[in-house]
């Protein structure tokens, strides 16, 4: 039976359920006009009236809007979307600042629509549907009477995944402008607080570790406040039971579709409710709201698992892979490719690329990318940047008299940009000193000698856009890197007036998606990789616009494990920027078998980044077997569902597997980080096979039914001698078991 998307409003009890079989999201209208909150989790079935799971009674020292009904307090009232200064003391979702200086909104009821389908979300990024039947859509309208601010609240179920999106909208119907301090994508109350919450968290080079703790009174929270999503936090978190695992109990993920400030927060009051909230960071956050005005909020994605995080990663995959995801390379599995940073760095000459990109064919690569260093005086990352224009001294016949070298050699050619920033020393900058970032009499600080353009200017975007599009006009490129390799800061517009400067952190990342708009309408089948230092924009709203993404500068493949691992409890592999790397790695200087360094960039887009010329004769022969067998393998690797087997966090191996959608091949990936002297016995249970099927390990021709790989699990033996260069032993061993079935 197909699944359905279905809204049902019982007009009697004022009660709106959202279903989809897999899950219900249930509210209603309170006795004020308010929306309040019933119930999220696994689907229950419908009835007309679920206003008894509405929780009320006297409680000393409430406040009570209604005189003769001391039991309604919204302090202790769940709700959907709170207001600043209406009695309830918790975090709110949405706090205005009106002309007589008052911060006290009240927004009531005043009507809904039930939709077929799912409104786009002007110039955000938001998932989408592209026929009829794969969501249902409510808005849920309110309004402050005092202001005339209208309040919409969207709610979208999907009818394949187990997921709602929410957002808001705010509109100025009243005569005098407000001041929006504060206005949440989601703010959801759950019934307790004994949950375990879990974030991805790190800093450059060690992104999206997983982190765990208890949910106490008090406050959880994570944010941004560095002008991107950061390396420092993703946005993302999911709240789990306390006995939840990967393939077992309850899960809530929360992922927030913004590429900008942010917070998430879980606020658990003394009454052991849990307030769990999503959305632009307030802090320096004031948007102006003139009369007429609009604004809208980042959708944030609520997903809900009763059989661990396996699964709720599964339906965040699908879900961003296929609804998510646009374009051209949506579907398409990604070119295998080389890129030249750290085989030459800045350090290259016409010349030199096309011995490194000939030695690239060899091997099997199909994308020759060229990082940076290729424009304007840049030499170094001192000078040049924003002078959009190829170095003629290392490029004498320009990007163009490249690419079609690269393209006689039967590989495709990719470049890198930064169009976000520009160095002092550049013409772009001395042209126009005011186009950056930075308040008046104020200390212009520099990272990585680097200046921020403000993006919050049309004109500033329009000319970055006029650069780039000639770039891609010139030459024959099928794909882009697009970095941004420092935070803001002193985020202050020259443009801008002083009670709109609250407005630049959010304006910056608006111009950014215009120009990212703007780019792929323009060039639809160039594949577009976003990259912040690696990892420091890593988030939803970035693949709307890029399909994968640059997942860290560390390269080094047994960091990469962990780093992978929590970037899987969000993120599809498909949008995974993963590649094998030179030994000794130029982040940790480890030294690793090329094999274990192939066997953990499979499970991601899959590339090289080192110079092919340095290796021998046998290291040449195994990166061609490892690119042909990516070639073989890449749509399961990309497209299939992603199983978590072991932690990295947790011990001293690591394991996850890949299934293609009819159950018929599964690719295990196991990895030892050290060496123990006499190891235990111990075994690898794997998931996701057909459980009556039979299938064979190609390496071996041994023979297992899906149900005995699953329960009973692989033994240690079956992991013997596949990790070529350093056998049964050592360190940094690794193996891949590919199991076919009939």
């Amino acid at each position: 039976m197909d699944a359905s998307a279905e809204i049902t409003f019982h007009a009697e009890s004022r009660t709106f359920h959202l279903s989809n079989g897999k899950l219900s999201y249930i509210l209603h209208i309170l006795e004020n006009g308010q929306p309040g909150h019933l119930y999220f989790g696994k689907a229950v079935r419908d009835r007309p009236d679920f206003t008894h799971l509405q929780e009320k009674r006297q409680r000393a020292m409430a406040a009570n809007p209604f005189p003769d009904d001391d039991t309604f307090s919204l302090e202790h009232l769940r709700q959907e979307y709170p207001s600043y200064g209406s009695s309830d003391f918790r975090q709110p979702a949405v706090e205005i600042l009106q002309a007589d200086g008052s911060r006290i909104t009240e927004f009531r009821y005043e009507s809904h629509k039930i939709l077929d389908g799912k409104p786009p979300i002007d110039g955000l990024p938001a998932t989408y549907t592209e026929s009829d039947g794969e969501a249902a859509t409510l808005e849920l309208t309110l309004s402050d009477a005092r202001t005339g601010i209208q309040l919409t609240l969207f709610y979208t179920v999907f009818a394949r995944y187990a997921a709602i999106a929410r957002s808001a909208c705010l509109r100025n119907g009243g005569q005098e402008a407000a001041r929006i301090l504060t206005a949440m994508s989601l703010s959801l109350d759950l019934p307790d607080s004994d949950y375990k919450w879990l974030q991805l968290s790190g800093a450059w080079g060690r992104e999206r570790y997983c982190k765990t703790r208890r949910l106490e009174t008090g406050i959880t929270e994570i944010g941004s406040l560095r002008g991107h999503s950061s390396h420092e936090h993703n946005p993302f978190a999911a709240l789990l039971r306390p006995h939840t695992t990967e393939s077992a109990g309850e899960v809530l993920g929360l992922s927030l579709v913004y590429s900008g400030n942010f917070r998430i927060q879980a606020e658990t009051d003394n009454q052991n409710v849990t307030r769990l909230s999503a959305g632009i960071h307030p802090s320096g956050f004031d948007w102006k709201l003139e009369p007429g005005g609009v604004f809208r909020t980042p959708e944030a994605i609520l997903v809900y698992s009763g059989d661990g995080l396996n699964s709720m990663s599964r339906e965040f995959h699908r879900l961003y892979r296929e609804r998510l995801v646009r374009g051209y390379w949506r579907d398409r599995p990604r070119p295998v490719l080389l890129n030249c940073w750290e085989a030459a760095y800045f350090d290259f000459t016409e010349d030199r690329l096309l011995r490194i990109a000939e030695k690239a064919r060899e091997c099997g690569a199909e994308l020759f990318v060229l990082d940076d260093g290729w424009f304007g005086s840049r030499t170094s990352d001192r000078a040049g940047l924003g002078d959009w224009q190829p170095n003629p001294q290392r490029l004498p016949h320009g990007l163009a008299g490249l690419a079609e070298k690269i393209a006689a050699m039967g590989m495709r050619f990719g470049l890198w940009i930064e169009p976000e920033m520009v160095n002092p020393d550049s013409g772009f900058y001395r042209r126009h000193p005011d186009w950056v970032l930075g308040a008046p009499g104020r200390t212009l600080c520099e990272s990585r000698h680097q200046l921020v353009l403000d993006f919050s200017r049309p004109e500033v975007v329009d000319a970055v856009h006029s650069m780039i599009r000639g770039i891609l006009h010139s030459a024959e490129i099928s794909y882009i890197k697009w970095d941004m390799n420092r935070s803001i800061t002193g985020a202050w517009s020259a443009a801008l007036p002083a009670d709109r400067q609250g407005e630049v952190f959010h304006r910056y990342i608006l111009g950014v998606y215009g120009l990212y708009e703007r780019l792929i309408r323009e060039f639809p089948e160039i594949l577009f990789e976003s990259c912040s230092s690696g990892g420091a924009r890593f988030d939803p709203g970035m693949l709307y616009y890029a399909p994968q993404t640059w997942t860290s500068d560390d390269t080094d493949c047994i960091e990469r494990l962990k780093i992978q691992y929590g970037t899987s409890l969000c993120y599809p592999l498909s949008a995974t920027g993963s590649h094998v790397s030179a030994v000794p790695n130029h982040q940790t200087h480890r030294t690793a078998p090329l094999s274990t360094r192939a066997n953990v960039a499979f499970f991601g887009t899959f590339g090289y980044e080192l110079d092919p010329g340095a290796l021998s004769g046998a290291e040449i022969r195994q990166i061609q077997a490892q690119t042909a067998f990516m070639k073989r393998y890449r749509a399961i690797f990309q497209f299939g569902d992603f199983y978590r087997l072991k932690s990295p966090f947790s011990g001293g191996e690591a394991a996850w597997m890949c299934v293609s959608g009819d159950r018929k091949t599964a690719i295990v990936g196991w990895y030892r980080i050290l060496c123990t002297v006499n190891p235990p016995f111990s075994r690898l249970r794997l998931q996701g096979l057909d459980p009556g099927a039979l299938y064979t390990d190609t390496g071996t021709g041994a023979r297992y039914f899906g149900d005995e790989l699953m329960y009973a699990g692989l033994t240690t033996a079956a992991f013997d001698g596949r990790s070529p260069e350093n056998g049964d032993g050592g360190d940094f061993a690794s193996a891949l078991i590919v199991l076919t079935a009939e």
